[in-house]
């Protein structure tokens, strides 16, 4: 028993880059004068990008658009992926196990296309047969959007896909899509919810009990 389809977040739960968003983010208050905190920067994890860069040009308090916010911070964490991509452990291991198993996968990340490719060009190709960016969409997370536009990309009904989040925001729009969502905390804690299921990690991770779980916590 396997669902229709693996829905997956990019940052933090395929790979755990958000070390290098919050550095990025330090850097820029350093070049513009502005002032930061860790608890700003756990604030962003999983926002819509451009959310996050109107975010950062009110708190940081640099007089400088959220749209070139956004382009200096790219430019900055693609030449550190471009150094390292830093998976998550267990994360490759579980995209080979579903492509074995023919469960197709979608990856439905809020970073832009430039950074996201990097990250593929080191995986073998037609890992995902949908991908879904923050560039790409109206609404991002936590707006169901992102989530129902990989789930149609697929052909498949989202209420039969599984959802993997590491944040609040981005369960949400999981949720709100009709997934069910397994939700492997990184960063920041995340909330239960009727439709979530917490594992610690994906090492090891046994996908099918996982989905017989989600089925039952859903329906109930």
């Amino acid at each position: 028993m396997l669902p229709a389809a693996v829905l997956w977040d990019m940052d933090g739960t395929l790979v755990d880059t958000e070390p290098y968003w919050m550095d990025a983010e330090f850097e820029l208050a350093e070049e513009f004068g502005g002032t930061w905190s860790h608890e700003h920067a756990l604030h962003l994890v999983g926002n819509d990008l451009l959310e996050s860069g109107h975010y950062i040009r009110e708190h940081m308090g640099i007089d400088v658009t959220a749209a070139r916010i956004v382009d200096l911070l790219l430019d900055k964490v693609v030449a550190q992926v471009e150094q390292r991509v830093p998976w998550c452990p267990g994360a490759v291991e579980l995209l080979d196990s579903l492509a074995l198993s023919g469960v197709p996968c979608a990856l439905v990340t809020m970073s832009y296309t430039r950074f996201v490719a990097p990250i593929l060009a080191n995986l073998p190709n037609g890992t995902f047969r949908a991908i879904v960016t923050g560039d790409e969409v109206t609404l991002g997370k936590p707006h169901p959007e992102p989530y129902l536009t990989a789930a149609a990309l697929l052909g498949v009904d989202p209420t039969h896909c599984l959802a993997i989040e590491d944040s609040n925001t981005g369960a949400t729009s999981a949720d709100r899509a009709g997934c069910q969502v397994l939700v492997v905390p990184n960063h920041v804690p995340v909330a239960p919810g009727p439709r979530r299921t917490f594992a610690e990690s994906l090492v090891g991770l046994d996908l099918g009990s996982v989905w017989r779980q989600a089925s039952i916590s859903g329906r109930g």
